[in-house]
């Protein structure tokens, strides 16, 4: 009992902190170019858990640099995404908009696997679809480039999911972790020495934000969330996950970041509700129903 209350304590611990992450990438990004500073947050969880778990270290074979250094690609992929996205929205819409990679997946399994999505996953992309409306379309019908690549992020973290299904399955998920960091870090490295200039200095608040980054919401939220959903029920983890995106915006409001309008009020509510439909299916009403 004590374990299944520590491991919701746990997930939902990681949803505020990477609630509050959307708010410091977003002061972040205005003075650290987005490949450096992911650069310097991946890298830096990927010390942090090579030294905290160094006895496994020894375990790490081919199949997981392979695997691994795939996954840590796509993870490349969505956070460079959302990092630009963010320069050019605020992080309300952010946590919202990537959110959306939720309603994304069972798509992506009928494209890859043939997998048709049950009615449920269709009442949640329609009703997503709506919500994104509310939320990124003016009223000409266009939308900024900062929302765009955050929907783009949406659809790169669902790629993710799908490497980590494929690619994580009979896997240690901290050796995963550790190796895909690590890619993580060395391209966008890679990419910031070849399209970006390096920040000529760093204030000790832009270091203690990059520490802040690689700590918790990289090292520390990936544990909890590793550990909390190994002894919590799918249900429960995934309806506490989905909190992510309220404390974005929850978090942003409260820094003055966003500014909350009827619009944008429904839009969030659409898209929450149809993140909760995609993950639970209803079923808490059905058991209510009994």
């Amino acid at each position: 009992m004590k374990s299944k209350v520590w491991a919701k304590i746990m997930l939902f611990s990681a949803t505020v902190i990477w609630g509050f992450s959307f708010v410091v990438m977003k002061d972040s990004v205005s003075v650290i170019p987005p490949n450096y500073l992911l650069a310097g947050r991946f890298l830096l969880a990927f010390a942090l858990l090579s030294v905290v778990f160094a006895n496994r270290l020894k375990n790490i074979d081919r199949s997981y640099l392979v695997g691994g250094g795939i996954v840590g690609a796509a993870l490349f992929a969505s956070y460079c995404a959302q990092t630009f996205g963010l320069t050019g929205t605020t992080p309300g819409k952010n946590a919202f908009l990537t959110a959306t990679y939720v309603v994304m997946v069972p798509f992506l399994v009928w494209a890859v696997k043939r997998k048709r999505p049950d009615m449920y996953s269709f009442a949640a992309a329609f009703i997503c679809i709506v919500g994104i409306g509310f939320v990124a379309l003016h009223g000409n019908f266009t939308m900024s480039y900062g929302d765009a690549l955050t929907l783009l992020c949406g659809f790169l973290f669902a790629v993710h999911l799908m490497c980590i299904s494929r690619f994580g399955e009979d896997k240690d998920p901290i050796l995963l972790s550790i190796i895909q960091f690590g890619t993580a870090g060395i391209l966008a490295f890679i990419t910031a020495l070849i399209f970006e200039k390096p920040p000529h200095e760093l204030s000790t608040g832009s270091i203690s934000s990059i520490i802040f980054l690689a700590v918790f919401p990289t090292a520390l939220g990936l544990t909890f969330q590793i550990v909390g959903q190994k002894y919590t029920e799918p249900m429960s983890a995934s309806l506490i996950l989905s909190l992510e995106a309220v404390f974005g915006i929850v978090f942003s409001l409260a820094v003055g970041m966003d500014t909350m309008n009827a619009k944008l009020g429904i839009g969030f509510a659409l898209i929450f509700a149809a993140l909760i439909i995609s993950e639970t299916k209803l079923s808490f009403l059905r058991k209510k129903q009994l």
